[in-house]
């Protein structure tokens, strides 16, 4: 604790006597000042025990002791000492009296008491406690050490880091998924902070906010009963987490070490040296090139037990990158051209990261970013870390290797990874709204947003191959749609009509039917019509005939004139099948 009115009064070799204040003496004491000026004011920074002797003062005149006591009040001095001996031999009632009225503590000095020695007690006092607040900050340091390095890891840590500050701790992953928390009711506070979790994590790190309490970015925060801190955690510009901690208080020198030393810990544990991301993601890589050459046997020899559980059950293969005109797509083109070669089956390998391909991500390239301005989210970063941190949770193997402008993930069937990557996307889905085109679906897409992703059925190491190309033909009906997430079973499930959602594919039925069309709109007959329901019916003239209204001679005439004008026969199965098609293309009813 610092310094006190009540500690100065209690020591033993000041003899100082209280006039005033008695109830205000618990107040902290920031330091000790002389001043012999009439108004001191200027001077005080707030939390001082002003020291006088009146030498410039009246200290008699009721008057002028009132205003000079009101103004030592507003500049927050929290305390008044005055020196018996010097120009009065005793405190004149005037300034008690003031003291008294505005609940200034007044302390009457004895003369055989120097001021520098109440200086001098201050300041030891002040010393002693920040000595003290070092010390338990570098004994918590070594707790926190020894629990972070223990079976128990961060949950330990956090344990150990709320006991110190009399409060509770929380620790979420890079997803802002509450993954740690003490004691065990922390948990339920610290999910009602994911927003502003969420919030934090995109601006640039380091950084950090308070949430309720003194020092609330907003009045709906401050209603909030305690007191959070949330910090990132990470060295780099990605946050690889976020710690939380809530107290009743504003934290102390010594709680402050404490945090300070629990953030550091957990960046160490939370941040995986570079040296050691790059070798599992060659690892990764070579698992994976082996899988789509065909050889399983040795791809499990090599994954050993850090994805060899992997193969053992039916897994689903991932394929993601950035949506196609999106900000993320321009900065990975180049890279994504380099990060194949070609497998033994015929099939596309990727490459991993710092094997052929750059060393840093595409998206690590760019300019860096300021306090003023955020850095865009890497949509295949983070679809990356919920996917793993998702699997972290559940305990199972989960194999991501960044392939230049894209993400490649073998995940288990059925379990944890795929199902945050289903709600990743959806998340996705919601925030773009309504809009049904592809091409407005992207333009509503925020920042971040800009993915897409293609998923296999589930198969096993042998059918790796296949999975890969599932994967790939998924993603390319997912860009065509405009979707985040299409999964293979729904490629095949599916009709091929949303296929046609290509504006090169419009531009084509446009042209082929633009001269029907500019028939029909001179009044000589409804050509477009005609042809659709006779093309509906297969070439039933009769049948065609009759959902028209019209003769079948009509309608045979009429298909004559489609002929001329196209300079085609409605007798070739081609030509009958393009038009089906490009009638289907450009029909508003089904137009996508």
């Amino acid at each position: 604790m610092p310094p006190t009115l009540a500690s100065l009064v209690h020591h033993t070799a000041l003899k100082l006597m209280v006039l005033a204040g008695e109830d205000r003496l618990e107040t902290p004491v920031r330091w000790a000042h002389v001043s012999e000026l009439a108004d001191p004011v200027p001077y005080m920074d707030g939390g001082e025990l002003l020291l006088i002797t009146a030498m410039q003062l009246r200290a008699e005149d009721p008057e002028e002791m009132g205003r000079y006591v009101r103004r030592l009040v507003g500049a927050g001095v929290v305390g008044l000492g005055f020196a018996i001996g010097v120009k009065y031999d005793e405190v004149p009632p005037a300034l008690v009296a003031a003291a008294k009225e505005e609940g200034l503590p007044l302390l009457a000095v004895p003369r055989r008491t120097p001021f520098i020695a109440i200086s001098k007690a201050v300041s030891a006092a002040i010393a002693a406690d920040q000595y003290r607040a070092v010390t338990a900050g570098f004994e918590a340091q070594r707790e926190l050490t020894r629990a972070a390095i223990g079976a128990e890891g961060p949950a330990a840590l956090l344990a150990r880091l709320a006991s110190h500050l009399d409060g509770w701790a929380a620790l979420y992953d890079a997803s802002g998924s509450v993954v740690a928390a003490a004691p065990d009711w922390a948990a339920r506070r610290a999910a009602r902070l994911t927003a502003d979790v969420e919030r934090l994590r995109a601006r640039p790190a380091p950084a950090s906010v308070v949430v309720g309490g003194d020092g609330a970015e907003s009045a709906a925060e401050a209603a909030v009963s305690d007191r959070v801190e949330l910090q990132t955690l990470g060295t780099g510009r990605r946050t690889r987490g976020v710690l939380a901690v809530g107290t009743g208080a504003p934290l102390g020198t010594a709680e402050r070490y404490a945090v300070h030393s629990a953030v550091a810990l957990l960046t160490l544990t939370t941040e995986r040296s570079r040296a050691l991301q790059e070798a599992e993601q060659r690892l990764g890589a070579a698992v994976l090139r082996m899988l789509l050459a065909g050889e399983p046997d040795h791809a499990r020899a090599v994954a050993g037990r850090l994805y060899g559980s992997l193969l053992d059950a039916p897994f689903r293969m991932l394929v993601a990158e950035a949506a196609p005109g999106s900000s993320g797509s321009a900065g990975t083109a180049a890279s994504g051209a380099k990060g194949t070669a070609s497998s033994a089956g015929g099939t596309a390998a990727p490459t991993a990261a710092g094997d052929d391909a750059p060393a840093e991500h595409p998206a690590d390239t760019g300019s860096i970013p300021t306090a003023a301005e955020p850095a865009a989210a890497d949509p295949l970063a983070t679809l990356g870390d919920a996917m793993e941190s998702a699997a972290a949770r559940s305990g199972e193997a989960v194999l991501v290797v960044p392939d230049g402008g894209r993400l490649i993930v073998l995940a288990p069937d059925g379990g944890a990874a795929v199902a945050a990557c289903a709600e990743h996307a959806g998340a996705i889905e919601n925030r773009r709204g309504t809009a049904t085109r592809p091409r407005e679906r992207l333009a509503a897409t925020a920042p971040g947003d800009d993915l897409v992703v293609g998923l296999s059925a589930p198969a096993g190491p042998i059918a790796a191959a296949t999975a890969y190309r599932q994967a790939e033909q998924a993603l390319s009906v997912a860009r065509r749609r405009g979707r985040v997430l299409v999964e293979h079973e729904q490629v095949a499930a599916g009709s091929v009509l949303p296929l046609l959602a290509d504006d090169a594919v419009r531009a084509f039925a446009d042209g082929m039917l633009r001269a029907l069309h500019e028939h029909d709109a001179t009044g000589r007959g409804d050509l477009v019509a005609s042809l659709r329901a006779w093309l509906s019916r297969h070439g039933q003239w009769d049948a065609a005939a009759a959902d028209l209204g019209v003769h079948r001679h009509t309608l045979r005439y009429r298909m004559r004139r489609v002929e001329e004008i196209l300079g085609r026969s409605l007798d070739d199965p081609d030509v009958r099948m393009e038009l089906w098609l490009a009638l289907k293309a450009t029909s508003p009813a089904t137009a996508p």
